[in-house]
């Protein structure tokens, strides 16, 4: 069975308690299984090497291929949570997810893409809002378990960017991202810190490090440090290049961030 489908399977068990599952998660997997390829044997070996070397390669193959589908379908689930918070579909929201398809995968992925974005806005209408809320957060605490820290933090700076690309984000928004990141296991402080980057004041630059103008110099540089370490790049090499692209980008803006408090106070 292809690791696409593999993946569909395990969100099937994720929300095994409904429809959605069943629906959406065979969708992502062979989606998956059409984008990514299905023969396993595609992964090729250096020649004259030792067996125990061929299956540590292996093995390291597929936990990577496995952590990127992981990501890619917790983005997809949760993009349609956060596009259709405000009671709207905006084109610009949409349009962000299927340039991030279109970059990853090709034009062929972009169609794909949207037919689950709208199986999962007609599950929602469907079974009304109490029952998805439900589901989501369900999802969202075993997503948690299974993902790493670094890569929740960067499905929660994916989400943010999906939020902002119409230019407005709404309170009700902003609450679904909070809550979100709190069913991930994450501080909902995070949301906040995502949304400001890119800023150009020092205000900005502040909440982005997640401190105050109050914030003694050792504050600061422990604030950035903390940042930098769980925003390396380096953290999300399993994710594939454009989600290390994008996080390249995100840990840029954060040294910004970084450069333009220590401007301001003189600081070294």
């Amino acid at each position: 069975m292809g690791l696409g489908k593999w993946i569909g399977g395990w969100l099937g068990w994720v929300l095994s308690q409904n429809i959605l599952g069943a629906m959406v998660g065979y969708a992502i997997g062979s989606m998956f299984d059409s984008l990514l390829g299905d023969d396993e044997s595609k992964i090729e070996y250096e020649d004259n090497t030792s067996s125990g070397y061929q299956q540590d390669t292996y093995d390291s193959a597929r936990t990577n291929e496995g952590n990127r589908n992981s990501f890619l379908f917790s983005l997809m689930v949760l993009a349609a949570h956060i596009i259709q918070a405000d009671g709207k579909i905006m084109h610009s929201e949409m349009e962000h997810v299927r340039q991030f398809l279109r970059q990853s995968f090709g034009e062929s992925a972009v169609e794909q893409g949207d037919g689950i974005l709208k199986k999962l806005f007609e599950y929602r209408k469907k079974q009304g809002e109490y029952v998805w809320q439900q589901q989501i957060q369900q999802a969202c605490q075993e997503m948690s378990r299974q993902m790493q820290q670094e890569h929740r933090l960067q499905l929660i700076a994916f989400l943010c960017d999906i939020a902002k690309s119409d230019g407005n984000l709404a309170d009700v928004e902003l609450t679904a991202l909070r809550q979100v990141a709190v069913n991930l296991s994450l501080s909902a402080d995070v949301v906040d810190q995502m949304l400001h980057l890119g800023g150009q004041t020092l205000d900005d630059a502040y909440a982005v490090l997640g401190i105050t103008k109050d914030a003694t110099d050792d504050e600061v540089r422990k604030a950035y440090r903390k940042m930098a370490l769980q925003y390396h790049p380096d953290r999300v090499n399993t994710l594939g290049e454009d989600v290390k692209a994008a996080a390249q980008k995100k840990f840029q803006e954060i040294n910004n961030a970084k450069e333009m408090i220590f401007k301001a106070r003189n600081m070294k």
